[in-house]
């Protein structure tokens, strides 16, 4: 996933001339619709109770305070035959989560009727959170999705990622390319 913005403000104008609109940087185009980043937790399928909400938003808001790491969590009610891969890359693009030129996004993306999930990083963290530790997180996540326990598991597979991308202790020398 490239990123191209800072999350917040979660809209924000890019390249205007005379002929053009700005582009409302809060819509991602996917294959499977149009999708407004709302905040840090964009709960499209409507499978996430408010307090557990609440929370996922409360640790990204911690983990971008500390680690500067951007993360969003998608739920979507259907693919619509697109695959989660194409849909995680255009709302990444989209939305540009992740700070430019660190890209430094990560979007942990559920699909409940499709049973898909998937974790997708910004070229700046792949080092960090690789695929091999994505698909981990993804099959701890899955039990409890099984049980229909959805919000459960995504809010594990949050906690997962959060440990992972606050281990890495060179983070400072790492920032200091983006200022």
């Amino acid at each position: 996933m490239r990123c191209l913005a800072a999350l917040l403000p979660l809209i924000a104008a890019a390249g205007c001339d005379a002929a053009s609109a700005p582009i409302d940087r809060s819509i991602a185009h996917t294959p499977a619709g149009d999708f407004r980043l709302t905040g840090r937790v964009v709960d499209e399928a409507g499978i996430l109770p408010p307090p557990v909400e609440q929370q996922l938003t409360a640790d990204a808001v911690t983990l971008e305070n500390e680690t500067k790491d951007q993360l969003v969590v998608v739920t979507i009610p259907t693919l619509r035959g697109a695959t989660i891969q194409d849909v995680g890359l255009a709302l990444g693009r989209g939305w540009g989560i992740g700070k430019r030129g660190i890209d430094n996004g990560v979007l942990l993306i559920v699909a409940p009727n499709d049973k898909k999930v998937r974790i997708e990083v910004g070229y700046g963290l792949e080092a960090l959170l690789q695929d091999e530790r994505a698909g981990k997180i993804v099959r701890d996540m899955l039990p409890l999705f099984r049980a229909n326990r959805s919000a459960q598991a995504i809010s594990l597979g949050e906690m997962e990622i959060i440990e992972v991308l606050k281990s890495d202790r060179r983070r400072p020398q790492y920032l200091k390319k983006a200022a």
